[in-house]
């Protein structure tokens, strides 16, 4: 089985602009929040949360949410809705795959440190062709 393709709306208009308000991101993945995988959270801390499927992000600086494909599985309507909203705000869209960064090779040096976790990034976006 392969893994949905992912859609990056960009908080970058077509004509260049940094979209704003600049909390967007949040708040329209807030709005997704409780399109997920076998349906929407409840209880406690149900609130707190992004849907895998629909996720705010940082990438080279740019504000962007990224879209699963399985939102249209879990419900069409959600996936017209961010869809919709990246066209009517004349947002950049691309599709592509959220690549984990490569893992650290070996050090034949015992001497030397491991780098940190964190030091290490949180994912680079390639594209799809």
């Amino acid at each position: 089985m392969t893994k949905p393709r992912e859609v990056f709306i960009q908080g970058i208009t077509l004509q260049g602009r940094t979209f704003r308000p600049s909390d967007w991101a949040e708040r329209l993945a807030g709005a997704m929040s409780s399109f997920r995988p076998g349906g929407a959270r409840t209880g406690p801390g149900a609130h707190i949360g992004y849907s895998p499927l629909c996720v705010p992000r940082v990438i080279n600086g740019v504000k962007c949410v990224i879209v699963s494909e399985a939102l249209k599985d879990v419900d069409q309507r959600a996936w017209d809705f961010v869809m919709n909203f990246a066209r009517d705000n004349e947002l950049q869209v691309a599709e592509a795959c959220l690549l984990p960064d490569k893992a650290a090779a070996p050090q034949p040096d015992k001497a030397q440190a491991p780098k940190p976790a964190a030091a290490q990034g949180a994912g680079k976006a390639a594209e799809v062709k």
